[in-house]
């Protein structure tokens, strides 16, 4: 990971910033820091998740990866795996011109996370961005956990999470989406 030598002081500094590359960077006390490529395993779960919730609610409205999610705390920025949009957002990313949610927005309705290996990977997905999209109000939150076999549901209740874990066989129950049909093994399934 490479870390840009330049001070960043407000996330709309960061949205302006560009340095002719396609790299993703997140704002941590002014620093930028890169964002490593995604495993090609979380990049298969995100895809299939990405199909099965545009069948839900439209292509429009599901991003994967790119993404940037203002968020209160450090870093002032995160990528979810997959996010669902609201329906006004189309229109304010358009007026913004980039792919990025503000803290002046709404927030998504949900956000997916796929756990990579590692302890740190576990340690942000789990507690560090577990708090900030709480904070940030996000409905729903998923980590989708491959290493350990389960879907953690995280649903807003007055304000906080409740969360509920998913085994194997399971079929995930999503309080924003009650149409959602899918096992925790279906959702996994790209990987077998």
């Amino acid at each position: 990971m490479t870390q840009a030598n330049l001070k960043i002081a407000t996330f709309a500094d960061y949205l302006a910033y560009d340095d002719g590359t396609d790299r993703r960077y997140e704002l941590t006390y002014g620093d930028l820091i890169e964002v490593p490529p995604e495993s090609d395993e979380n990049v298969l779960i995100s895809r299939a998740l990405d199909r099965a919730l545009s069948e839900i609610v439209g292509f429009q409205r599901v991003r994967t990866h790119q993404l940037a999610i203002e968020v209160l705390g450090q870093p002032k920025n995160r990528f979810p795996d997959l996010t669902v949009l609201r329906p006004e957002h189309l229109e304010q990313l358009q007026a913004l011109g980039q792919s990025a949610i503000t803290l002046e927005m709404a927030p998504p309705l949900l956000v997916v996370e796929v756990v990579s290996p590692g302890a740190k990977s576990h340690r942000r997905d789990y507690l560090d961005k577990r708090n900030q999209y709480e904070w940030r109000g996000i409905l729903e939150y998923w980590i989708v956990d491959s290493q350990a076999g389960c879907v953690t549901v995280l649903a807003m209740v007055e304000g906080t999470y409740t969360e509920t874990v998913f085994n194997q066989s399971d079929t995930v129950v999503s309080p924003t989406f009650p149409q959602w049909q899918l096992t925790v093994e279906e959702m996994l399934q790209p990987l077998t």
